[in-house]
């Protein structure tokens, strides 16, 4: 087995020697002879091993090895070693590859999710900070308008340069509005911004100012390809629009729709990914906004259903209140990190126009409990709140 193969590098000449399978022609070669005779595979290896030295070529042994942890010498004389899995849970299946060994020079550690298509493999490393180090984020006494009026005196003058801030709030509050008014104030002023979309396909959504922007390429838009993705793969694929658009704005919307396109193989970790994405985009200086779904649980007070509130920078929450039998919505700032903020509780409608910040509630106790009642030193006559016209859906 050996001499054939030495003949066919020697007549080509190739500066690449593919053997697959090799497990099966080393089984060949010591247990059938092969032309070599019987050997033992230690000497099999060590044999081809002299022979790789002298060819001058890039080899690849392909071979099906269920454990990487065994001693096969095959293992010892090769100077890179890539380990590819495939684990099926539910209906999902997920690729990884391990860089186990490359004599001579470092490799990123962890396991490198990997996706088979028809342009072929694309390799998706685990996101490393320090891998975007080199662009330097922008002072964070910078402020950013939100292209929501009044949301901006909110925030205590605006959402600082690359800060994260998350809008939680239930169904139809208006959270991916707010997302769109983010990105189209900053096409205004001629940045340019990118969109993560995971529950709806912005070009055929109401945001039609953002459908014109992706359509301009001024805003670039990444979306999810199925429901095998990992975290990594995203952040991959958001950092590569950000460096091709030079962006700084991102819109990730939502994380509980993102939550829902991850394989089940990394929901497990997706606290912990969620974190690196984070810290990676603040690391490149971008200025991004997350949104997430909340049900209006009125027994108490979150922001997000991943415990992910701790890891931004600023929290907007939106939440329904029931006054006089008409369903309304109710906004607050709840942290802009080392930034004095609002701690009003103002009512917002929706309209064509977009988000419309109303006056603080004065007048009533229990608004984050939904059913508000009137203090008692108000004077009832003088409330309009439930008398205005309705709320437009969002």
């Amino acid at each position: 087995m050996l001499a054939r193969i030495f003949a066919a590098v020697e007549a080509h000449g190739p500066g690449l020697v593919f053997i697959d399978s090799f497990r099966s022609v080393a089984l060949a070669g010591h247990d059938n002879g092969g032309g070599d005779g019987f050997i033992g595979l230690q000497e099999f290896i060590q044999r081809l091993g002299m022979l790789m030295t002298s060819w001058q070529a890039t080899t690849f042994l392909v071979g099906e090895y269920v454990d990487a942890s065994d001693p096969n010498p095959v293992f010892a004389v090769c100077d890179g070693f890539l380990c590819l899995t495939q684990s099926v849970l539910r209906n999902s299946v997920v690729r990884k590859m391990d860089i186990v060994k490359m004599r001579g020079q470092p490799t990123v550690p962890g396991l490198h999710t990997f996706r088979i298509s028809v342009e072929g493999i694309t390799v998706f490393p685990p996101v490393r900070i320090q891998d975007h180090a080199e662009r330097v984020p922008p002072p964070a006494t910078k402020r950013l308008c939100m292209g929501v009026p009044g949301l901006d005196e909110m925030l205590g003058g605006g959402l600082p340069c690359g800060y994260s801030l998350l809008v939680s709030g239930p169904s139809g509050s208006g959270k991916s509005t707010m997302a769109s008014a983010f990105l189209a104030e900053g096409a205004r002023g001629g940045e340019t911004g990118v969109i993560a979309a995971f529950d709806q396909r912005p070009q055929l959504s109401r945001h039609r100012a953002i459908a014109d922007l992706i359509e301009c390429g001024q805003v670039g838009l990444v979306q999810a390809g199925g429901t095998e993705m990992s975290v990594d793969e995203v952040t991959t694929l958001l950092v590569a629009e950000i460096q091709r658009l030079k962006a700084t704005r991102v819109v990730v919307d939502s994380l509980s729709g993102f939550m829902l396109k991850i394989a089940p193989a990394f929901r497990e970790d997706y606290r912990e990914s969620l974190a690196r994405m984070t810290a990676t985009l603040a690391s490149i200086g971008v200025t991004s906004l997350m949104t997430s779904e909340l049900e209006d649980r009125y027994t108490d007070l979150r922001f997000s259903p991943f415990g992910a509130a701790f890891l931004t920078d600023a929290i907007i929450v939106q939440r329904y209140i029931e006054v006089e039998s008409r369903l309304l919505r109710v906004m607050a700032v709840v942290k802009v990190r080392a930034s004095d903020h609002s701690n009003e509780l103002r009512r917002y409608d929706i309209d064509a126009g977009g988000i419309k910040l109303g006056e603080m509630l004065d007048g009533y106790d229990g608004l984050l409990g939904g059913r508000p009642t009137e203090s008692r030193d108000s004077d009832s006559g003088d409330s309009d709140i439930g008398n205005s016209g309705g709320v437009a859906g969002g």
